[in-house]
């Protein structure tokens, strides 16, 4: 599903957020990347969508290397991407429907499949009944849930989320990463940028740790997971 193949990334302020990286992530597997703030796990969350592309190294996902993807390509390749933010970045504007289906008017979905998709991903959140209600009238859990709901609407291959617990307490960061556990269920892959240790452990998957852009030990498959406590 994803690999960095001596991955580096160098901003234009002269910055190497990461340094000849090396890992791979399979289909179907959660993934946690963890390290301290600055150590460049938005940056290779950033390489996996195309948000950005590296300065050098190979980075491939589903096949595809991002480096050598044609710009008119790029909408196609992130549709098979769901991505959750720390901050939601919900249009406070729209009802909470509107906020789900974003990304299946942006591909001009027909409007029969709209609705059902946007229906079963509040469903699969726990927030079906609630399409008509605005982003600030909801908890700042629900509003994390209606990212979710985006995020998974296309129904992506690959969900990456960065920090996306930063801003909760810790009962409705077990609950965020218990949804994120479920998709995994189910055949998604799924890869998680955190700096929660203790979300980490509980959850007991691969773990490929960054530090000053470089990853630390083994990424590859002899890698061992953590220990769950359920």
């Amino acid at each position: 599903m994803i690999v960095f193949d001596r991955v580096s990334k160098r901003y234009g302020n002269g910055r190497e957020a990461l340094s000849n990286i090396n890992f791979n992530i399979h289909n179907g597997e959660m993934v946690f990347l963890t390290g301290r703030s600055g150590a460049g796990k938005s940056t290779v969350l950033k390489l996996i969508a195309l948000l950005e592309r590296p300065s050098r190294g190979n980075v491939l996902v589903n096949g595809k290397n991002t480096h050598a993807l044609k710009a008119r390509h790029i909408p196609a390749f992130r549709r098979h991407i769901g991505v959750v933010f720390q901050d939601h970045k919900l249009l406070a504007d729209r009802p909470v429907y509107d906020n789900v289906a974003l990304p299946l008017a942006v591909a001009a979905t027909p409007l029969k499949e709209i609705d059902k998709r946007v229906r079963a991903a509040l469903d699969q959140v726990g927030l079906l009944g609630k399409e008509r209600v605005l982003p600030q009238e909801l908890s700042v859990g629900e509003q994390q849930r209606v990212g979710i709901a985006r995020a998974v609407v296309s129904k992506p291959a690959l969900l990456i989320a960065d920090e996306p617990t930063g801003n909760l307490d810790p009962d409705l960061s077990l609950e965020v990463m218990r949804l994120f556990r479920r998709f995994q269920d189910v055949g998604v892959t799924v890869v998680v940028a955190t700096h929660d240790m203790h979300l980490v452990r509980e959850f007991g998957q691969r773990v490929i740790v960054l530090e000053n852009g470089q990853v630390q030990g083994d990424a590859g498959d002899s890698l061992p997971s953590l220990v769950a406590t359920r």
